[in-house]
């Protein structure tokens, strides 16, 4: 695909729903669900995104094997 924005906005996403899985772990704090409610359907949706956008991600092993292969 190589979209550049998409990637930018795919991986911000991402990182996003990280810092908040790692505030559920280390501190059992819902980032998500403060803000917009415990599973509503403003949560339902970040929540949505993220996992696509973690499943969209998965494309950049393709990228970074790729790359190495074609430098060798």
């Amino acid at each position: 695909m190589n979209n550049k924005y998409l990637d930018c906005a795919a991986l911000t996403i991402a990182i996003i729903g990280a810092v908040n899985w790692g505030l559920i772990g280390f501190f059992s704090f819902d980032l998500v669900s403060f803000i917009f409610g415990n599973m509503s359907w403003l949560s339902r949706i970040v929540y949505a995104l993220v996992g696509i956008c973690g499943i969209y991600l998965i494309t950049f092993y393709m990228y970074t094997g790729g790359r190495a292969r074609a430098e060798e």
